[in-house]
């Protein structure tokens, strides 16, 4: 489990493609990255896990169910990735509770700048819509995020300065494409209502409006 706060940003030193698998090395900017082989490591809010560490450099696996499912697929050497090691009982919840499975890919469509910080407006997949709400919390590439509001098929997320020094977000222009992930507790709010409903077959993503309805008739 993790945060969405990024500890550490790294580039890319290794992409090797084998049969539906993608071995990559990367290099963490702060030195002593504290890692064993094992450990869960978020890699652009992708849970891996660790093979191997040789001096600075940290090594993993990505299969082909992340491969379809994520952007890791099209990490390259030289690419910046935020990092984030898996929380520790002891640790502050300073973000949100962040599982590393990520739920769709997005797309970066435009930034407005506002004042220091720059509100990023994000095309998010059918698939997430329903779960995308003003003020709740979002994490994108990993990033914990509260999303500002929310228009048909976009959401709007607001960086402010330490985001942008911290993570790669700031390197992020339209068109690029971001890991999603929904807030978990929408996510079991949505999956238990379903198994309420009997009898009724359930079109789960069909968007926010079907979401409202049932939660409504159920009297959230």
């Amino acid at each position: 489990m993790f945060t969405g706060l990024i500890d550490a940003v790294g580039t890319v030193c290794r992409a090797q493609r084998t049969n539906k698998a993608l071995h990559v090395g990367i290099i963490p900017d702060c030195p002593h990255y504290d890692v064993r082989p094992g450990d869960s490591v978020a890699v652009n809010g992708v849970c891996l896990t660790v093979d191997s560490v040789s001096e600075n450099t940290v090594f993993f696996t990505a299969v082909h169910e992340t491969l379809s499912r994520t952007t890791v697929g099209g990490l390259n050497t030289g690419g910046r990735v935020n990092l984030e090691r898996a929380l520790r009982p002891t640790d502050r919840l300073g973000g949100h509770f962040v599982l590393g499975h990520v739920d769709g890919v997005g797309r970066v469509v435009a930034d407005r700048k506002l004042g220091e910080s720059i509100v990023r407006t994000v095309w998010v997949p059918e698939t997430v819509r329903e779960f995308m709400a003003p003020k709740a919390s979002v994490a994108l590439d990993g990033v914990s995020l509260t999303i500002a509001e929310t228009t048909d098929d976009v959401i709007a997320v607001s960086l402010v300065p330490h985001t942008l020094a911290a993570t790669t977000l700031c390197e992020s222009r339209p068109g690029c494409l971001v890991n999603i992930e929904c807030d978990v507790i929408a996510r079991y709010i949505a999956h238990v209502m379903e198994r309420r409903e009997s009898g009724v077959a359930v079109q789960r993503h069909n968007g926010s409006g079907d979401l409202l309805a049932k939660m409504e008739s159920l009297g959230f």
